[in-house]
């Protein structure tokens, strides 16, 4: 078996540029980029100043995957083209990583699960964030049980601050045509994935998503989320790029204590005895029950991207776990597809949604989206969150 996993990457905007580098810089044990598309003439330009006389050059993601260049290839395209190409790259034997979102509604995803599921192929989530040595400890406590059921989520997060400039950057950003949301479908997808890999779907949402509250766009710049679980527990979700300086904080009640993310620092109020049996067996109206809290120890690895596409050629040539499986994608994507058709519709939605419903909702907004001229622009990434900005 190869040594090394010959890897192309189609879009190279913000997200795919930075992957490109990392690759063709030898930062990723087991790959080697051999080709990169973007249809734009000026990131073609790029890639021949930037990256080694060897990668081949492509206008189009189809030149890339029906050349034989790549075995495997990364999707970094605008959102609506995350499935098509994917199952495309799939019919022809080449194994996907599939940058966020899965793409922009759920019908086409589940589309696209169905053709991974049929083909011999590795197929991966570019959920970066999974690697967060945070959030990995956070979900190893919530389903390690000891903690007892969820009975309460609630996450703030508004430090996805834009400005007016961000979104003039692409012709597609910001427009139910080109990008199909706003900061649910381009900041969000990280969030909502941890979310329901760490607590589990909901099954009733209710939202409010204001379009362009803060800025000129035509997309929601502006979310709050009600969700409620199978088992009872509720939750919020509140998230915009209005707000500076803006919170990450991400906490989960539990039975038996309250896991508290924020800053980059877990911590957690470990109770004595499970509230719910203190509740009805304390002889005292205002008690409550014994606690102490601490901060949580991690293995202080976040290797975010890297990681995820280190894991990704460990899958095709060893058969070890990805971080996440491609699959996995459409659940995210199904909590930011029931936000939007809540406030579009002004009702609670159960999950499952309805996907012809969602389709045809979002298929009248497509209709009247404004095309944006101008050039397109490619943002510097360092030191930007997690660098994950897309």
């Amino acid at each position: 078996m190869a040594q090394t996993v010959k890897m192309g990457v189609i879009g190279i905007g913000n997200m795919g540029s930075a992957h490109a580098l990392h690759i063709a810089g030898g930062e990723i044990p087991g790959m080697e980029l051999t080709a990169v598309a973007d249809r734009s003439e000026a990131r073609r330009q790029w890639a021949k100043e930037n990256l080694p006389a060897t990668v081949k050059i492509f206008c189009e993601g189809s030149e890339l995957i029906e050349s034989g260049a790549c075995e495997a290839v990364e999707i970094a395209t605008p959102h609506y083209q995350h499935p098509e190409l994917s199952i495309m790259a799939m019919d022809h034997g080449l194994h996907v990583m599939c940058e966020k979102p899965a793409g922009v509604y759920t019908k086409q995803v589940r589309e696209m699960n169905e053709k991974a599921a049929q083909s011999d192929v590795v197929f991966g989530m570019m959920f970066n964030q999974r690697t967060n040595c945070v959030y990995r400890k956070m979900h190893e406590l919530v389903h390690g049980g000891t903690l007892g059921a969820i009975k309460r989520v609630n996450w703030i997060i508004t430090d996805w601050y834009r400005t007016q400039a961000y979104y003039d950057s692409g012709s597609w950003r910001a427009t139910w045509a080109g990008e199909g949301g706003g900061v649910l479908l381009n900041q969000c997808p990280h969030n909502l994935d941890l979310m329901q890999w760490i607590c589990g779907m909901p099954q009733k949402v209710r939202a409010f998503c204001h379009i362009g509250k803060w800025h000129h766009i035509e997309v929601e710049d502006d979310v709050t989320a009600y969700l409620e679980f199978p088992n009872g527990a509720t939750g919020v979700f509140v998230t915009t790029t209005g707000d500076a300086p803006g919170t990450n904080r991400f906490e989960i009640t539990l039975e038996k204590g309250k896991l508290v993310c924020e800053n980059d620092v877990l911590t957690l109020t470990e109770l004595a005895e499970n509230e719910r049996t203190f509740c009805f067996t304390c002889p005292e109206g205002f008690k409550q029950p014994e606690k102490r809290t601490y901060t949580v120890e991690t293995d202080g690895r976040n290797p975010q991207h890297n990681g995820v596409l280190e894991a990704f050629a460990g899958r095709i040539l060893h058969g070890t776990p990805l971080v996440a499986e491609g699959v996995e994608g459409i659940n995210g994507l199904t909590l930011s597809n029931a936000m939007h058709l809540s406030s579009w519709l002004d009702k609670t939605i159960e999950l499952p949604i309805d996907e012809d419903l969602f389709l045809a909702e979002l298929n009248k907004r497509r209709a009247t989206s404004k095309v944006k001229t101008g050039e397109d622009k490619v943002f510097d990434l360092s030191g930007t969150y997690g660098s994950e900005k897309k």
